[in-house]
């Protein structure tokens, strides 16, 4: 019965696309009145099938699809409901520093093994830079085949964005940077990076104290970590109108052309993405033996919550929540998720190399082979020391054009979809940092494959 439902429901949603599509390109010779309301007759249904459900999963991916059809349908209400969306990504970022904090000191004091510390440190390094190099790779390799920048011209009348972007960290201004000065500034302004360090430091302390105040602090540290799950499962109930408002925001703002415009970059972009969780997420699993199915029932709720809002931030509460529920140990997921963040944001990485090329096609400058890799060596450096700058990949991709003798008007015409990218490309990150914890817990031989088989959302939803 629930495989019918859900068969109705993917050709219901299917069905929407199409009447969308079809008139957008006026291909139904229909009464644009009579086809909106078969349109919501069809979300009627599909509304009717979460209730059924009764799942968050599946309340978020449908938000997705009425948000999408509410900002075609009334774009003048639909750009002012941004509001909401921001509301639940202000009180997501609330979660974050205390959990981080809780987890890691409880990870660290409570088990009294610092040498793991260390361990755990350098294994994620090594990972993290072996993943994300292959996903410059594969960016390189898909848009040299795709030639998305091949014949893109400067609009007329073309009006460039004035964009204030930072200067790019040096590498001794990266390592200065990870290191807080005040823990109460980088809880302000969302330094997770330092918030990390701070924690590991702090529960090292901890760790050296006396039994008696060792326990209290872990106890207070315990109690403060399922606080904040629970003050996440509280937060989540918001997630699908959230969604709903940040999706309705975007088609509302831009419309259903946009798809349009740039569609082969934006097709290149969807496409090497799905290569690299193919050809890399996916062997990676085999190799270290998760059962594939529950791993992506595990992180399908964290990503579409990604996906929607466009925010890393706004799935890492849930994200750690589903690991630590799939079978790694609390401790992992408080050490590997949030380092993550900083040094592990795959789908940006990819997006990057991608996108570098894109601008020099669209400028008719032709990159040999040795060029494009110097880009791609720049990229791991430079791509690394950004991740706590606001539009992180596009500091970097401005950076990365000015070393290497590339026009910036490319970079701005990019924008005008940037925000469909931009879903894409943070649903890996946080794909990518879920499987690290699995690949890290795995290779201290601490990951449950008990709790992986018998993985379920319903604990979660």
């Amino acid at each position: 019965m629930q495989r019918k439902l859900l068969l109705i429901l993917f050709s219901v949603i299917l069905v929407v696309i199409i009447l969308n599509l079809g008139q957008f390109y006026a291909l139904w010779l229909i009464n644009p009145i009579a086809l909106r309301l078969v349109r919501w007759v069809a979300i009627g249904f599909i509304i009717w099938y979460a209730t059924k459900k009764n799942s968050l999963t599946t309340w978020i991916i449908i938000s997705m699809v009425v948000g999408a059809e509410f900002g075609e349908d009334f774009p003048t209400i639909a750009i002012h409901l941004n509001l909401i969306s921001k509301i639940f990504l202000n009180l997501i970022k609330t979660i974050i520093a205390p959990l981080i904090f809780a987890t890691l000191v409880v990870g660290i004091a409570g088990h009294s093994n610092l040498k793991q510390v260390g361990r755990m440190g350098w294994k994620s390094i090594v990972y993290f830079e072996i993943v994300s190099t292959l996903a410059l790779f594969i960016g390189l390799l898909v848009i040299n085949i795709s030639q998305a920048g091949a014949g893109v011209t400067l609009p007329t009348n073309f009006v460039q964005e004035t964009i204030v972007a930072p200067k790019l960290l040096k590498w001794d201004e990266v390592i200065i940077h990870c290191f807080p000065e005040n823990i109460a500034k980088s809880i302000y302004d969302g330094q997770i990076l330092q918030v990390v360090i701070f924690s590991i430091i702090f529960g090292i302390a901890v760790a050296l104290l006396k039994e008696t105040q060792r326990n209290r602090m872990i106890g207070f540290a315990e109690s403060l970590s399922e606080t904040m799950f629970k003050f996440t499962n509280i937060v989540m109930y918001l997630a699908p109108f959230a969604v709903f408002a940040a999706i309705a925001f975007t088609v509302g703002h831009m419309g259903l052309g946009i798809l349009t415009n740039l569609i082969k970059l934006l097709g290149s972009l969807y496409i090497a993405l799905t290569l690299f969780i193919l050809c890399v997420f996916i062997p990676i699993a085999l190799i270290i033996k998760i059962p594939i199915k529950k791993f992506i029932l595990a992180i399908s709720e964290p990503a579409t919550i990604a996906f929607a809002t466009t925010s890393s931030e706004s799935a890492l509460p849930r994200a750690m929540e589903a690991m630590e529920k799939f079978g790694v140990p609390r401790k992992i997921v408080a050490f590997v998720m949030p380092t993550g963040y900083s040094f592990n944001l795959d789908g940006t990485t990819l997006y990057l190399s991608l996108a570098t090329i894109f601008v020099a096609q669209c400028a008719g400058i032709h990159l040999a082979l040795e060029q494009q890799l110097v880009i791609v060596f720049t990229l791991m450096l430079t791509s690394k020391g950004v991740a706590a700058v606001p539009r992180a990949s596009l500091v970097v991709l401005l950076g990365t054009a000015a070393s290497f003798g590339l026009p910036t008007w490319p970079i701005f015409i990019i924008l005008g979809v940037d925000i469909l990218m931009d879903m894409a490309r943070t649903a890996v990150n946080v794909i990518g940092n879920s499987l690290a914890t699995v690949v890290i817990a795995r290779w201290e031989g601490e990951f449950d494959d008990e709790k992986a088989k018998v993985f379920t959302t319903k604990k979660i939803d």
